[in-house]
């Protein structure tokens, strides 16, 4: 399917929405689960997409946009530490996590919004550490992405808590499963 900027821009406005009826009221023992040694509980992905968002330095998408709009290949991103929620937000509630990811992602779409990007601007080019020439297209596209994989990854760690208590009902129930 073909990237829009509308349908892009409806996502990414959606998400803090979506991430609020997942988790809200949900007690601390769903909210610190997660998938094994090394992996993300709820609590840490929504401190992980805070960290992400507004403008921000250590922030990932709006900085990133700047950078192809302002310098293109010139200037290579700066590398996102997908782990610095930790110094900032450990031990933050959810209320608060959710709270301060609708506030900087309001704040990233107004940012966003201000580019007044055109469909011309995706073939764009800047330059990511590890994979290096990007299209600003494929970041919004990874960004729209980045949101569905963690939407989907709170589901999993979620539902993964009941892959016993489902019985044989496990081989059909791929998200219990891994």
């Amino acid at each position: 399917m073909d990237l829009t900027l509308d349908d892009a821009r409806s996502f990414l406005a959606r998400t803090p929405a979506v991430l609020r009826a997942m988790v809200t009221g949900l007690p601390d023992r769903w909210l610190d689960v997660n998938e094994g040694e090394g992996t993300f509980t709820v609590r840490d992905v929504l401190g992980h997409l805070v960290t992400g968002e507004g403008a921000a330095e250590g922030a990932d998408w709006i900085p990133r946009f700047r950078l192809i709009l302002e310098h293109g290949e010139a200037r290579p991103f700066v590398a996102f530490d997908r782990t610095m929620f930790r110094r900032r937000w450990g031990g933050a509630s959810a209320p608060e996590l959710l709270d301060a990811f609708a506030a900087a992602r309001a704040e990233s779409l107004a940012l966003f919004d201000g580019f007044a990007l055109t469909p011309a601007d995706f073939a764009r080019t800047g330059t990511h550490p590890d994979f290096g020439r990007v299209t600003l297209g494929q970041l919004l596209a990874t960004w729209v992405a980045h949101d569905f994989t963690h939407i989907s990854q709170i589901t999993r760690v979620i539902a993964k808590q009941y892959g016993e208590a489902v019985g044989p009902w496990r081989e059909r129930l791929r998200v219990v499963r891994g």
